[in-house]
């Protein structure tokens, strides 16, 4: 299965959070920086095992972190996120996206920035379609 994550967003009320921006609800948010903090306390990489672990953790609620939003401040908090859905929903898209690089032949997930080199593509293709010439579907009136 094919998995897309369209990204809308408003330029005159881009959020801070680049998660808050790819991700449509706050409990994915939540989950995708907590996966991403805890690659980051692994030098930014964990191997298949690990990541599965992770998923089942979240899968039980037996997760327990600490999370940055406001009404969980300073408190510990145990996230429960059902497996098929963190790898549907979290997992799959940030690597399609290139946020995560897994490397098959090491069996590993590693935080990467292919994301913002391919965001840089997607901003020249637009400016490439800006310069095109009229196309030959013309709207008539």
């Amino acid at each position: 299965m094919l998995s897309k994550l369209v990204i809308l967003f408003d330029l005159y009320h881009l959020p801070d959070d680049v998660f808050e921006v790819i991700f449509a609800t706050a409990q994915q948010r939540i989950v995708a920086k907590v996966l991403i903090d805890s690659m980051k306390q692994k030098r930014g990489e964990m191997n298949k095992t690990e990541m599965s672990y992770f998923a089942t953790k979240l899968h039980d609620g037996e997760l327990v972190t600490e999370i940055d939003e406001p009404e969980f401040k300073g408190k510990k908090v145990k996230l429960a996120y059902n497996k098929r859905q963190f790898y549907d929903r979290i997992l799959t898209p940030m690597k399609s996206m290139g946020m995560i690089d897994y490397d098959m032949y090491k069996k590993t997930y590693r935080v990467s920035e292919n994301f913002s080199r391919e965001l840089s593509k997607i901003g020249i293709m637009w400016a490439r379609e800006v310069k095109k010439p009229v196309s030959e579907f013309k709207v008539r009136g």
